[in-house]
């Protein structure tokens, strides 16, 4: 009987299942964006919940359970110090999925997954000198 197995399987056994989710939620607590396929996205994202709502706590015993799950120290610390005092006013939502375009090389549907309160700063392009020929 298959009681408990719900979840997403995206294609891969599962232990390369749970380090994959493990490394993107780890990716959107460091960056706060990232673009990836819509089934991954929508995998992780009761994840990174969890983990913000954990961070909200702030207890020694949630922030060992955080780093029983991510890998990094730096990973723990930044969701606890940085990200869920953002959102210490929500009871949750703290994610959105923004659907895109479908990737060229195979035709998955991307997505990028973000937190709510994220602003989005386009990064200036650097000016080329140009050369002169003289020298």
């Amino acid at each position: 009987m298959r009681h408990g197995k719900d979840g997403y399987k995206l294609r891969r056994d599962p232990a390369h299942r749970r380090a994959l989710l493990r490394n993107l939620a780890a990716s959107v607590v460091e960056k706060n964006r990232v673009t990836t396929t819509l089934a991954k996205a929508k995998a992780v994202q009761p994840i990174v919940e969890k983990m913000v709502t954990l961070g909200k706590s702030g207890t020694l015993a949630d922030k060992r359970r955080a780093l029983a799950y991510f890998f990094k120290r730096q990973t723990v610390q930044r969701l606890f110090d940085e990200v869920a005092p953002r959102f210490m006013d929500r009871s949750g939502g703290y994610t959105r999925i923004i659907h895109g375009e479908f990737r060229k090389g195979d035709g998955a549907e991307m997505a990028i997954i973000e937190f709510v309160d994220y602003q989005y700063t386009p990064k200036e392009k650097k000016k080329k000198e140009k050369k002169s020929g003289k020298a």
